[in-house]
């Protein structure tokens, strides 16, 4: 199972949180024990301005770094932390424990759930990322959404190289490696692997891991 640990997604050096990353496990472990690292950090720290018209609910369980701009109607519910010189639009819904690095944006109409962005991802327009890994300097289209519950509600199953592993988690999007591009209206169906520098043409379900070397195109 070392063959998916996170080597093979990230780079982590410049990500302030990569204790959260172990070698030799399922780069998806991270998101096992996301919650237990969220609330082991002293939170509350919020170092920007936040307008009279958003939403804070539990601001002693929110950090926001230094630079972040957090427009007017966002919604940001704790335990959560946002990085530096991030971008959370008017309209978005940060529902518990997100963990952002710095230069992400949070996009209109864009809803996270327990879910982690390396430093530069963006989910800027209409987007869902739920129990998901977005890698640094990703970006997903207009309307992507990272879907994390099967219809039968059994556990999710991870599909690559011909074999199939149990995530052991009922909830669980998609994995995202660094400067990977998803094409606007593409559903990243649950346990979806992505290389680094994947490439994903609009308006697709994608139900196949990818994780061929170089850039590729689902």
């Amino acid at each position: 199972m070392n063959r998916l640990s996170y080597e093979l997604f990230f780079d982590l050096e410049s990500f302030e949180h990569r204790s959260l990353f172990k070698e030799g496990v399922p780069v998806w472990n991270a998101l096992k024990h996301l919650k237990a690292y969220l609330e082991s950090l002293s939170l509350g720290k919020i170092e920007c301005d936040i307008p009279s018209s958003t939403i804070l609910d539990h601001p002693e369980l929110i950090s926001i770094g230094k630079g972040t701009v957090v427009e007017p109607g966002a919604y940001i519910q704790g335990p959560c932390v946002i990085g530096k010189n991030c971008q959370v639009r008017h309209g978005s819904y940060i529902r518990p424990y997100l963990l952002t690095g710095d230069d992400c944006v949070i996009g209109h109409a864009t809803e996270t759930k327990h879910a982690i962005f390396l430093n530069g991802a963006k989910a800027p327009h209409f987007n869902y990322v739920g129990d998901s890994i977005l890698g640094r300097d990703v970006n997903i289209g207009a309307g992507v959404i990272c879907a994390n519950f099967r219809l039968d509600k059994k556990l999710v199953p991870v599909r690559v190289w011909g074999e199939q592993f149990s995530s052991e988690l009922k909830k669980f999007g998609a994995i995202v490696g660094d400067f990977s591009q998803i094409g606007c209206n593409t559903v990243l169906n649950p346990g979806v692997l992505l290389r680094k520098r994947s490439l994903i043409r609009s308006c697709e379900s994608v139900s196949e891991s990818n994780l061929r070397k170089e850039v590729s195109h689902v």
